[in-house]
């Protein structure tokens, strides 16, 4: 199963100047299509950050990453360079069917600026741009690379994902509360199979410690086995147990 992550970048969402949609939309496809959806970053537009983001997610084997902003022709935007840098370890090159793209779109305002968005990593393959024609692109079908803007970068994504990444079985889960601390129930949640998706998050409720239990997995019946096996066994500790 592939690793999906998400690279947002954009100064101005950690200095509070915009508010994040990325990853809520990117995360709904994932859900929708039953992709594992691994981690989510949101950084400064830093190149070594950048870079060590993206050198993280190139050492995951079964990663795919969609990436959201950097691609403008201004100083701060440094997506580009740096993902050339990380996935190819070549320089920028001119993209002829970019400059065609950006030529069309600006005519003589393409130059001299405008036309830098047309400098790619190579054999980079262009993600088309539903409003104004200057492109996203990917490498490897693996790397995405989109513009910040939503409107740009989501039907980038969809069609990638709907190209690339056909729909996996959905998978079921079970989510239910148990009045407990996390601590009480540990030894239950370490006897779980491996390949049954887990996670506990401990919370009060009414000035009462609850832990909600969520599991999952592409089998209904797995999931159904081990959800009862989980609550039996708190029972059996005298917890009180709550559908979710």
């Amino acid at each position: 199963m592939h690793h999906f992550y998400s690279v947002i970048i954009g100064t101005e969402l950690l200095n509070g100047r915009r508010v994040d949609k990325h990853f809520t939309f990117f995360n709904t496809e994932l859900r929708n299509r039953g992709l594992s959806h691994v981690a989510n970053f949101v950084i400064h537009d830093t190149p070594y950050l950048i870079q060590n983001c993206f050198n993280t997610i190139l050492a995951d084997p079964k990663s795919v990453m969609f990436c959201f902003g950097g691609l403008g022709a201004t100083p701060d935007d440094l997506t580009r360079q740096i993902a050339s840098d990380v996935f190819t370890a070549q320089p920028l090159v001119l993209h002829g069917e970019a400059k065609e793209l950006i030529e069309t779109q600006f005519g003589d305002e393409a130059y001299p600026h405008r036309i830098q968005m047309a400098y790619l990593p190579p054999n980079a393959t262009l993600l088309p741009n539903v409003i104004n024609n200057v492109p996203g692109f990917q490498l490897f079908n693996r790397f995405f690379f989109t513009p910040g803007f939503p409107s740009m970068a989501w039907p980038m994504i969809t069609k990638a994902l709907d190209t690339h990444f056909p729909s996996q079985t959905k998978r079921y889960s079970i989510t239910f509360k148990i009045e407990s601390s996390e601590n009480d129930l540990i030894e239950i949640m370490q006897n779980l199979p491996q390949e049954l998706e887990f996670s506990s998050l401990p919370r009060f409720e009414k000035d009462k410690r609850v832990v909600e239990i969520y599991l999952a997995h592409t089998d209904p019946s797995f999931v159904k086995k081990w959800a009862n096996y989980f609550k039996k066994e708190a029972m059996l500790l005298g917890k009180l147990i709550k559908d979710c």
